[in-house]
């Protein structure tokens, strides 16, 4: 069943604070075996300008695909995730993350297809800090499978 096309254009409340922090850039730089320096050294992060470690730039997929979790779990929306895969994912950064930052996302539905059966969603993910200043924005792509797929 297709999905509602009303749904376009829906933000959804903004998540708590996700306070970023050292080691979860480090253990994140770590899993995707990314040795720059400004992940894991304060004082080489220093050295280029920045007052920490700065994150990978997809960091933020963790907090930016948790909050994409409102849209899936809306009822209303009734997307059924047991049949999604992740399609795309793009990043558009305004600065770095940074350790120590306290991030919010709202969350928007900007499109919704049906394709060859398949309903494809993509959701903005508008991150802010505390001071409410634009850190990132985060584009999530998700394709639910026609029904009958393997």
């Amino acid at each position: 069943m297709a999905l509602d096309q009303s749904f376009v254009g829906r933000s959804y409340p903004p998540t708590e604070p996700y306070e970023v922090g050292r080691e979860k850039i480090r253990e994140f730089a770590e899993a995707v075996r990314d040795p720059n320096p400004v992940y894991t050294d304060p004082e080489a992060a220093k050295a280029l300008g920045y007052s920490d470690l700065i994150a990978p730039p997809t960091f933020v997929f963790a907090i930016t695909f948790k909050a994409a979790g409102d849209v899936i779990a809306d009822p209303q929306l009734g997307l059924d995730y047991s049949r999604v895969v992740h399609g795309d994912q793009k990043f558009a950064y305004s600065r770095p993350v940074r350790a120590g930052d306290r991030l919010t996302v709202t969350s928007t539905i900007e499109t919704i297809k049906s394709l060859a059966g398949n309903d494809i969603i993509d959701v903005r993910g508008e991150v802010h800090d505390e001071a409410g200043e634009h850190v990132v924005t985060a584009w999530t792509k998700l394709v639910a499978r026609a029904a009958g797929e393997a």
